[in-house]
């Protein structure tokens, strides 16, 4: 992790891996907006300057979030698709990982992936549509998503190495699995999926719509 997203690595100590436990918990229960480290101390039973040693402020405690799920996704790509030769289906497997809920990874107790999943389709956007995301970016704050974006930009061109877009056809799929999502669960008028709420179909709709363009060419 990005040693300039926190003042104290909060994954090196037990009240570290508390206020990351119970933020995701938080903000999955009440969104980000309402969240404050007011009320994380309260949750934790710590104080609002225990937490202040950790991060600067709740955005950067985002920051710290997104990029773990980023970094840890990238993971299980890698680990899914590493005895896999076909270019397509290592492709196809990527965008069912992406699309599809994630469950908890018991190795990590202080981190609930499946949750942190959730947070990151409703709430990570909120990383870097802010003012000062040229500043954050001069960090390297988003590399961990810049990296995801690589491995399935590259993976892309494996399967067709004259297509011309595969960085924007990347984060197009990361976007829209977590879009598809959210609209299929909370403005259902805005998909295809929202009567049955089948994740299997956003897989399909993705699945048309990349190799499709991929397949173009």
């Amino acid at each position: 992790m990005n040693e300039a997203l926190f003042l104290r690595n909060p994954e090196q100590t037990e009240l570290g891996k508390k206020i990351l436990m119970h933020s995701i918990q938080l903000i999955y229960k009440s969104g980000f907006e309402t969240f404050t480290f007011k009320k994380l101390a309260k949750d934790i039973g710590t104080t609002e300057a225990s937490i202040y040693r950790y991060f600067e402020n709740k955005h950067r405690l985002l920051l710290y979030l997104v990029a773990w799920y980023w970094s840890w996704l990238e993971y299980q790509i890698s680990f899914h698709t590493n005895n896999i030769n076909d270019p397509i289906i290592r492709l196809k497997l990527v965008i069912k990982l992406l699309a599809t809920t994630v469950k908890d990874d018991e190795k990590t107790s202080y981190v609930n992936e499946s949750l942190l999943h959730q947070i990151v389709i409703s709430e990570g956007s909120k990383a870097y549509l802010t003012k000062h995301v040229s500043e954050d970016n001069r960090h390297h704050f988003f590399k961990p998503y810049k990296d995801l974006c690589a491995v399935i930009g590259n993976l892309i061109l494996e399967c067709n190495p004259k297509y011309k877009y595969p960085k924007s056809l990347a984060t197009t799929i990361i976007e829209m699995a977590h879009f598809q999502n959210f609209f299929m669960n909370n403005l259902p008028s805005l998909t295809d999926f929202g009567k049955n709420k089948d994740e299997a179909k956003i897989i399909s709709f993705l699945d048309d719509l990349v190799f499709f363009s991929i397949n173009k060419i």
